[in-house]
């Protein structure tokens, strides 16, 4: 038996990254009793799990394209769901440095896989089908997200501990990694080639040379980093309504997915929800009435990701885009979106030292850079055709 419908090519997508998510989120989740199994207290070495993580993203999602080349996208989608699978250690794991271990090789797999999304979308589905499909596979993460925040109390009920609850997600996960070696990968490969010649090669070279890849991940790497600060210092600073973002955001990518399938214009998209962004992080950071920090989190939940699947629809919307191309991209568009806010996050918290445990001025920084959605805009193509609009 052989899986050829792109459906459930899509659904093996899907479900693969809602389960990383599970994985992934179940197990920050419960790091605390992970730690305190181990009698590990220090901060530092918590830290040492979260620098990981970090890396295993900058160095995942620079190096895909290459694994992509040298295996093939579905053995290389494979590799990225048995590095996922690995996080089954996290749970069992005896020691600090098996644990380490689990997770950078966990977040390497999840790194590999978000970069792969395009490849095999640009594959299996045709344009008009690639905005849904991307919008769909963009709200994967939060998906597992929002059951582990709301279900994991119930699942480690049903389960028996929070132990055997991730031992679960990573048996699925294993399983959709052996069902996916039965997906056929030999449909022609679908290309925005106006030419019609044969496309040149383009690399890692080639991608940094492109300027398009830095405006990109320009646009991007502001919100990401004020979204990985959302979820990281917020908290810490008494601001609590994280909660709201991701399950509006949800909202926020159906809404975008429907939008973006019958407005093809992709640029007023991005400017409208990037100064709205603007605006709802300002009043997240610095209202004092928590009605209207939770209004500005519900706001600024559905407008963080009702702009992503017009976003991520752009590079498949370029002349003479190949399967190929789009993978250096991508591995190039998160590398540098990860590496942005991985400094963003280190200075956002040496500011909050220096002002002796003020937020103000990490406030201001990362309300400043949430803009760049809005500012990137005007840097990139506009891809989609005002006539489709008829």
């Amino acid at each position: 038996m052989k899986i050829t419908h792109r459906y459930l090519v899509e659904g093996l997508v899907f479900t693969s990254y809602v389960l990383f998510a599970m994985a992934w989120v179940g197990g920050t989740a419960s790091m605390n009793k992970i730690m305190a199994s181990m009698q590990i207290e220090s901060l530092a070495s918590a830290s040492f799990i979260s620098g990981a993580v970090t890396l295993a993203k900058i160095v995942g999602t620079f190096s895909a394209a290459y694994v992509a080349v040298k295996f093939g996208i579905k053995y290389a989608f494979l590799l990225a769901a048995l590095l996922i699978v690995v996080g089954i250690v996290t749970p069992l794991a005896t020691s600090y440095e098996l644990l380490l271990v689990s997770r950078f090789l966990m977040g390497l797999g999840g790194a590999f896989m978000i970069v792969y999304f395009n490849p095999i979308v640009m594959l299996w589905f045709s344009a008009e089908d690639r905005p849904v499909v991307n919008g769909l596979n963009a709200v994967a993460f939060n998906v597992g997200t929002a059951i582990i925040l709301w279900g994991m109390t119930s699942i480690n009920a049903l389960t028996g501990s929070w132990q055997n609850s991730l031992v679960l997600f990573s048996g699925a996960s294993l399983v959709l990694a052996i069902v996916w070696l039965l997906v056929k990968f030999d449909t022609p490969q679908p290309a925005n080639n106006a030419s019609g010649t044969e496309p040149a090669i383009y690399g890692y070279l080639e991608g940094l040379k492109d300027k398009f890849n830095w405006a990109y991940a320009f646009t991007y790497s502001g919100l990401l980093s004020f979204y990985i600060c959302l979820f990281t210092f917020y908290p810490q600073a008494g601001i609590s309504q994280s909660k709201w973002v991701i399950g509006f955001g949800i909202v926020g990518t159906i809404a975008g997915m429907l939008y973006s399938r019958k407005n093809p214009l992709r640029l007023p998209i991005l400017r409208l929800s990037g100064l709205i962004i603007f605006i709802t992080v300002l009043g997240l950071s610095f209202s004092t009435e928590p009605w209207l920090q939770i209004t500005c989190a519900i706001v600024l939940g559905f407008f963080i990701f009702f702009p992503v699947t017009a976003l991520v629809s752009i590079p498949h919307e370029l002349p003479d885009m190949t399967g190929q191309k789009i993978t250096v991209v991508f591995s190039l568009f998160w590398s540098i979106s990860y590496l942005v806010s991985t400094i963003v996050l280190w200075v956002f918290g040496k500011l909050v030292d220096l002002n002796d445990g003020s937020y103000v001025s990490s406030f201001v920084m990362i309300t400043i850079l949430s803009g760049t959605v809005f500012v990137g805009s005007y840097f990139l193509p506009e891809t989609g055709k005002p006539k489709e609009l008829i």
